[in-house]
């Protein structure tokens, strides 16, 4: 299965108590199964415009976890498990770092034909708290309608 699709993101970052800073995102990439039949990678492009252009994303999605990666100018993998913290390299055109994920909700609803994904994490930097983090999928199947 490898399917086209519209891919509609939105991410809400927020630090300390201030407001979040709200971004959306549409793009078209890609809905396939992961090769064990376990869950589902979304794929797309990323432009000028989402910051990262020349970089591919791909998130692994599972009931249990989303892998988050991006090849390309900037490399980082990044582990969103419901409960757990993970350490990750984070790459960006302007340097490294590594950060820390702290996952507190993980909602999975992809399935063959699309569907929704929920994630809420913090993240943080050497153990100082950098931001509360809040991201919204949407994915649908394209139908040969881009």
């Amino acid at each position: 299965m490898n399917k086209e699709v519209r891919i509609k993101i939105k991410t809400i970052q927020s630090a300390d108590e201030e407001d979040g800073e709200v971004t959306e995102l549409f793009t078209f990439g890609k809905l396939s199964r992961l090769k064990d039949n376990d869950g589902y990678r979304i794929a797309y492009d990323e432009t000028e415009v989402m910051g990262f252009e020349g970089c591919r994303v791909a998130l692994d999605v599972t009931d249990s976890f989303v892998k988050m990666s991006r090849t390309g100018k900037a490399n980082s993998t990044l582990f969103i498990e419901k409960g757990k913290k993970h350490h990750g390299h984070y790459g960006t055109p302007f340097g490294d770092f590594m950060i820390g994920i702290n996952t507190d909700e993980l909602k999975n609803g992809i399935g063959d034909n699309g569907g929704d994904l929920y994630m809420k994490y913090t993240i943080d930097v050497n153990s100082d708290f950098l931001s509360e983090n809040e991201i919204f999928v949407n994915v649908e199947e394209c139908n040969g309608k881009a």
